[in-house]
């Protein structure tokens, strides 16, 4: 069961890497639409598990994939909005979520 500090650092998380993708979304993701579904955030407040939803006609991999190369520039984007909120910014560790999938799967069978 998560603390309210872990609930309160990862939804402060959320909301901000969901700014961060979309700002950055014409620039780097050709215009797909990234959503931050879930964060996740360690008990030490170390490590927060993120799990994105990526809605793009084509190529989700390739996008997700570039996601994953550049975690340390995203984390440093982000730690440089929450500097005064939050003292370290956690390692981001991104998953791709299918749940959305998954349940348009369901709904055509």
């Amino acid at each position: 069961m998560a603390t309210i500090r872990q609930n309160r650092v990862s939804s402060l998380l959320q909301k901000e890497l969901a700014t961060f993708f979309q700002r950055e979304s014409k620039t780097y993701f050709g215009g797909a639409i990234i959503s931050v579904t879930v964060v996740r955030v360690s008990s030490d407040l170390a490590i927060a598990k993120v799990y994105l939803s990526i809605f793009a006609k084509e190529g989700r991999e390739e996008i997700f994939r570039f996601i994953d190369t550049q975690t340390s520039q995203i984390r440093y984007m982000v730690g440089k909005q929450l500097g005064k909120q939050l003292r370290v910014v956690p390692e981001l560790h991104f998953y791709y979520d299918d749940s959305l999938d998954y349940a348009e799967e369901i709904n055509k069978l």
